[in-house]
C-alpha cells in the first residue's frame, strides 16, 4: 500500500532555530551595512539643518552655493547673488559652512 502509510519516518527532528538561524544573520548583515549607517546619517543631517542660522554659507544638493539670510521650520531664503534671493526647502541643503 503505498498511499496509506500509517508509520512516520525515523529521521531527527530539527530545531526551528536552526532553520531560522540563517535568516536573523542575514538580517543583522543588513541592518548594521545598510540601515544604521543611514540612520546615523540622517541623524547627523537633521541635527546639522536644526542649527541652520543667518550667515551661514551653504551648498544644496544641485550645487548651488549660498548665503543664508532667513530661516524658517521648512524654508531657507538664500541670496546667491546680489539683490537675487530664494527660497529653498532645507532638506536640500547639503553642506553648511559657518561663516
Amino acid at each position: 500500500m503505498l498511499f496509506g502509510c500509517t508509520t512516520a519516518p525515523q529521521g531527527k527532528q530539527t530545531n526551528p532555530f536552526v532553520s531560522i538561524l540563517p535568516l536573523i544573520l542575514i538580517f543583522l548583515v543588513f541592518y548594521f551595512l545598510l540601515i544604521y549607517p543611514k540612520s546615523k546619517e540622517q541623524k547627523k543631517h537633521r541635527l546639522l539643518l536644526s542649527k541652520l542660522k543667518k550667515g551661514d554659507q551653504v551648498i544644496l544638493s544641485c550645487g548651488i552655493h549660498g548665503r543664508v539670510v532667513g530661516v524658517t521650520d521648512k524654508i531657507a531664503v538664500l541670496r546667491i547673488a546680489e539683490n537675487v534671493k530664494i527660497e529653498v526647502e532645507k532638506g536640500h541643503i547639503v553642506t553648511v559652512m559657518k561663516s
